[in-house]
């Protein structure tokens, strides 16, 4: 977990490197210490941040500075942080305005410069206020954040993508989280470009707009280029069949490569349960069953690629050549097609507009905790509705499946 930030702030270079010394002597095992030479500069800096989701514990900030003094820059500050401690570095002839700065603004404390020795004049009372601070802290989520809004095919195909690629993400839904502060003062940091959803933003403070699964992929540093030009065996389709025939080709020995549209699992990984699968008595999803899968595939080092497309195939000579949708093209020596079924589609009137923001095929996993209290139609009676309806009866107030037969006795297991 990143270190929270003691965030400093002097105009004057001296006085600056001085206590960004001192804080990161007594405090740089345990918090990052950073330094700003303009009130200006530091705000900015505050609202990468918040992008980033990084926590800060301290602001301690001069009082005298040109353009904003350290009470402007405070109560500005307070808008993009407003649980961290705030603190004035003061001049004896500024006690006046450091009182009436904690008593106005809620500043929590003022130090005269100079301050040495810090052992009893800084350290002391920073000790008492990072403690309060550690007192209410809550580490902050540290992974990838998704803005968006629930009713968006967008957002909710880049949510599908990585859950089903096993990529751990936080979900913001901008418009059902509209009043909560800290969404706000997200949204506040972001600027305009909050506007450009869904917004994947990264730990390292970079973000992506209007995001797409494809750029994703590749910022997450899932495999979608060949290593090689050359495999034993090429696999089209990374559901049960593809993955099997993988792992039981690269036990062999062969040098083995999967290419796969969407992720690895394909319509099963979709499933909320599997129960007819050999070798779990018990059942399981079938997002447990892809990621056994997957993990054991690359224990035999086969190669996945995901998510890619195979859109051509020649042959020539005794080789088979893939063509892929990024236009590279890898070749073989054998060649396998496991590339699975699709859902049928439901034939209504408008449905296709609504795909993704209301109207789900293969169950809508992903959207099943978001239907708290809805009530939910599925579909067919098979066994994937009987699996769906199963699956969102955890979360909604009630579930109607709509079959189009006499009975269920015939088509569900």
């Amino acid at each position: 977990m990143p270190k929270p930030i003691l965030l400093s702030v002097d105009d004057d270079s001296d006085v600056l490197r001085a206590i960004e010394r001192d804080l990161r002597s007594q405090y740089g095992a345990e918090y990052r210490v950073i330094g700003s030479d303009s009130p200006e500069g530091a705000l900015d800096l505050l609202k990468q941040l918040k992008v980033r989701n990084d926590s800060v514990a301290l602001l301690i900030a001069d009082q005298r500075m040109p353009r904003m003094d350290g009470v402007e820059f405070l109560q500005q500050a307070m808008g993009i942080y407003p649980s961290a401690k705030r603190a004035l570095l003061t001049a004896y002839a500024d006690t006046n305005a450091a009182i009436s700065a904690i008593n106005q603004v809620g500043i929590n404390y003022f130090f005269l410069k100079p301050w040495d020795p810090p052992t009893e004049h800084l350290y002391p009372q920073l000790d008492d206020l990072l403690d309060d601070w550690q007192a209410s802290f809550h580490p902050t989520f540290q992974g990838i954040r998704v803005l968006g809004t629930r009713w968006s095919p967008r957002s909710y195909e880049l949510r599908d993508f990585l859950a089903r690629n096993h990529v751990p993400y936080q979900w913001i839904d901008v418009e059902t989280s509209a009043n909560d502060p800290e969404t706000k003062r997200l949204l506040e940091a972001l600027g305009p470009e909050a506007a450009n959803l869904p917004v994947v933003l990264f730990p390292d403070g970079t973000k992506l707009l209007e995001s797409v699964p494809a750029d994703v992929a590749q910022k997450v540093g899932l495999r979608t280029r060949a290593q090689t030009s050359f495999y034993d065996l090429a696999i089209v389709g990374g559901g049960p069949a593809g993955l099997a025939a993988a792992v039981y080709g690269a036990s062999e020995g062969l040098h083995t490569v999967i290419v796969e549209r969407e992720a690895p699992g394909g319509q099963a990984g979709m499933s909320s349960r599997i129960e007819n699968y050999l070798g779990f008595p018990t059942g399981l999803s079938g997002g447990d069953l892809a990621r056994r899968a997957v993990v054991q595939a690359q224990r035999f080092g086969v190669e996945i690629l995901s998510p890619q497309e195979a859109v051509d195939i020649r042959t020539e000579a005794s080789y088979r050549i893939l063509k892929l949708a990024d236009g590279s093209e890898i070749s073989c020596h054998a060649l396998m097609i496991a590339s699975g079924v699709q859902w049928r589609r439901l034939e209504a009137s408008g449905i296709d507009r609504l795909q993704g923001a209301g109207i789900y095929y293969g169950g809508g996993a992903t959207e099943a905790l978001s239907c708290k209290g809805e009530i939910i139609y599925v579909v067919g009676g098979a066994n994937s509705a009987g699996q769906a309806a199963m699956n969102f009866a955890r979360y909604a107030e009630r579930v109607v499946i709509l079959v189009r037969g006499e009975s269920l006795s015939s088509t569900m297991s």
